[in-house]
């Protein structure tokens, strides 16, 4: 099959994860390709800004120790730090950073155009371009498809769209629309993709599957 584009890596979804997957693999010197939706939300946060926590905190600290960007970032935008329950033990300290949320956004975009070896990318994933091995169960992820036809072809697909997956809101009890968190838009089309092959899932809010050089390997407690 011929592609519109080649890469080693496509990344799809520019969260705090994919955004991670991104830098690494970049890093390690792979051409890699970061697709969003919308450029001007990469890594947006939440309504509550917050880095770390008594939740996250131990996560993030083991991103930073593997070398991820999540941390500088909010290093270099963090308008609040403090430590958690200090008037508890110490196994439940937990250090958390508010961040200004406008600023965190821009700072990643701007570490993340600056990656050599990175592209961004502003496109809707429609499909996965999978190929079945005759005769196995054995499934290949060769690249994705875009909704305006273009196909972008890689050696490793992993796809961090998290809480962007297609989810509904009942508005008012009279209608249901198709959005992904805090009224944006839902990456639909890959979700219903991914179903539709069978790959594994563990909660319709986490893409718990991801393609490493050919090989679908699914996370921990996921089923087929």
């Amino acid at each position: 099959m011929e592609f519109t584009e080649q890469f080693d890596v496509v990344v799809v979804g520019a969260g705090h994860a994919g955004c991670e997957a991104a830098m690494a693999a970049a890093r390690m010197g792979l051409k890699t390709a970061l697709f969003t939706l919308n450029v001007d939300l990469i890594a947006q946060m939440s309504c509550n800004p917050a880095v770390g926590g008594i939740a996250k905190g131990h996560l993030v600290r083991e991103v930073d120790a593997l070398g991820g960007i999540m941390g500088e970032v909010t290093d270099a935008v963090g308008i609040q730090f403090r430590l958690l329950n200090t008037s508890r033990g110490p196994a439940v300290w937990s250090p958390r950073a508010q961040c200004d949320k406008q600023a965190y956004r821009l700072k990643m975009r701007e570490v993340l155009e600056s990656q050599s070896n990175l592209k961004i990318k502003q496109a809707e994933v429609a499909d996965l371009i999978i190929e079945h091995t005759a005769g196995s169960e054995r499934r290949t992820a060769r690249g994705i498809r875009l909704r305006d036809g273009r196909t972008v072809g890689a050696s490793a697909v992993i796809v961090t769209t998290g809480t962007q997956r297609t989810d509904s809101l009942r508005r008012a009890a009279v209608s249901r629309g198709t959005i992904g968190r805090t009224s944006r838009g839902s990456s639909r089309r890959v979700s219903e993709e991914a179903r539709s092959a069978r790959l594994p899932a563990e909660d319709r809010h986490a893409a718990a599957f991801r393609w490493t050089h050919h090989r679908l390997v699914a996370f921990p407690g996921a089923s087929r």
